[in-house]
């Protein structure tokens, strides 16, 4: 509509870059994407890199707003969701030292067990250590070495030159705010993982002294801390010529991908969840209190919302094995690879799924293709296909595939329940994954619950920004959001498929059980 105000909202995942241009109901008015490539090191290494991240950003966005041009008068902010637990090195000029440390980097742990540990040990850190990071931040620093606490380490005990002429050390979001306003800050959710802050009132979270002098950091090597929703600066104005946008172009601090997509699925009231499904996968939902589940590797962490924890239980890899299945078997680039002109092989998946009966005639798989996060903690673990034989085929494993991550899924909801004190009945779906109808079906189906399939569910993160930076300007109320989130469809268990997948269920879990020590051996 003429005049109506708009978000330019970033969406910046493991797989690439996001920009839409979106109203303040929702409404998306056009988006843009570029790939980002993935680099992956033969010491369980996971880095990409920044420049290209910004360069991504420029080529999207300015392709979006060219097309879009009397849409471009009408941005008045820019705000950012954009993958966690990532680590990114900058000197005092804002310059990167390097690649991007991922949250799939396992490379910290050893340097990690050395800085926490102690003499009485559970899983490597010490039990003064696990009491004092429990009760001021909710968590823990993950002992597979996967998030900033493990990756400043890294950085420190192997690369002393880089860690001198560092200058702060900035999660994934941070960055782009940095490169878009020239500001040093992380916000509530997005230095969470670092393990630094005393997150006991959700509203003024904090560092803490004897939290960094336990991990062995520098304070002047952390940014200030912000809420999600606070204005930090102006678009900057090489950045703002560059895309066509008015300098007074606000920069909202934004959040990390699973708290913005908890209010682009609207999911904004107390206790209703919502499953992500992207290259990785989560379970997450509000709640008005803080707490930690140790054993089931979940905890409820700051978010956008106003004197609320956002409960967060993450599964290391989801979408990712569908990318895996296509590029390193389907489409893998050897002697047998004929070329193939297919526009979306994962609408190819979903037709080819459809037609095998729930069960995948028996063939199983799961989906540990990077190791787990919840409700194990286990980086040892590994993906595998079970019970295949000779009656089965290609569209067998690709149906295996979908219901594999499910059951992964739903390895959550006990300890989840447990955590929320009451039954989950109703998950909203979003991410790349939700736009499948079959998989949205097997995810009921598997379940047992009623999934709410999001309209557009790939724009949540980006529609879950923009109502973050709208917040920010005071445009909306996050009360509001409820009502302006739409769906597609909605997904009720089927009887006949349940009986199946509960017994499938219970061998899965008995794959883990009897499998666990195998993996550990293998994968050392």
């Amino acid at each position: 509509m003429p005049n109506e105000k708009l978000i330019l909202a970033v969406d910046l995942g493991t797989s690439g870059m996001k920009v839409a241009l979106i109203a303040f109901s929702g409404k998306v008015i056009g988006w843009e994407s570029e790939p980002v490539r993935l680099i992956l090191t033969p010491d369980g290494g996971a880095e990409q890199s920044p420049e290209e991240w910004w360069q991504a950003f420029l080529s999207a966005a300015g392709r979006l707003i060219k097309r879009e041009p009397a849409a471009g008068p009408n941005v008045i902010a820019v705000c950012c969701s954009t993958q966690g637990e990532g680590t990114v090195a900058v000197d005092k000029s804002g310059n990167a030292l390097g690649n991007a440390i991922l949250w799939m980097d396992m490379r910290g742990a050893p340097y990690l067990r050395k800085q926490i540990g102690g003499p009485i040990n559970l899983d490597g850190a010490s039990l003064t250590n696990i009491l004092r990071f429990v009760r001021l931040t909710g968590g823990m620093p993950s002992m597979t070495g996967k998030d900033p606490s493990a990756h400043t380490l890294f950085i420190r005990d192997t690369m002393p030159e880089i860690y001198a002429r560092v200058y702060k050390f900035l999660n994934v979001l941070d960055y782009m705010n940095l490169r878009l306003s020239g500001e040093f800050v992380a916000t509530f959710d997005s230095i969470v993982t670092s393990w630094v802050t005393d997150n006991r009132d959700p509203d003024a979270v904090h560092y803490d002294d004897s939290l960094i002098r336990s991990l062995g950091m520098d304070r002047a090597k952390l940014p200030d801390v912000v809420p999600c929703t606070k204005v930090i600066g102006n678009l900057r104005r090489d950045v703002a010529d560059a895309l066509g946008l008015s300098s007074n172009v606000k920069v909202v601090a934004g959040a990390i991908d699973n708290t913005a997509a908890a209010i682009g699925a609207g999911a904004v009231e107390d206790y209703l969840p919502h499953l992500y499904i992207g290259t990785s996968s989560w379970i997450a939902a509000h709640v008005p209190f803080k707490k930690t589940d140790v054993l089931s590797s979940m905890a409820s962490i700051p978010c956008a919302v106003p004197g609320r924890y956002l409960l967060t239980a993450l599964q290391a890899t989801a979408g990712g094995n569908l990318t895996f299945l296509r590029d390193n078997i389907i489409y893998h680039k050897d002697e047998l690879l004929q070329e193939a002109d297919v526009p979306d092989i994962f609408k190819v998946l979903d037709q080819i799924a459809e037609r095998v009966p729930a069960g995948a005639n028996g063939v199983m798989y799961t989906p540990w293709i990077w190791g787990e996060r919840a409700p194990v903690d286990d980086k040892s673990l590994r993906a595998g296909l079970y019970n295949l034989s000779l009656n089965n085929t290609r569209e067998d494993i690709i149906r295996a595939f979908l219901e594999g991550i499910a059951f992964n899924t739903r390895w959550l909801v006990s300890p989840i329940e447990k955590f929320l004190g009451r039954k989950v009945m109703s998950i909203n779906i979003v991410g790349g994954g939700a736009q499948s109808d079959v998989w949205c079906q097997i995810f009921a189906d598997v379940m047992n619950v009623e999934i709410k399939q999001v309209a557009d569910p790939i724009y949540a993160n980006a529609r879950g920004a923009a109502w973050i930076g709208a917040v920010g300007l005071g445009e909306i109320k996050f009360d509001d959001i409820p009502e302006l989130v739409q769906f597609k469809r909605v997904h009720q268990p089927q009887g006949q498929n349940r009986r199946i997948y509960d017994g499938k269920f219970e061998v899965f879990q008995q794959i883990y059980r009897q499998m666990k020590s195998i993996y550990h051996r293998l994968n050392k």
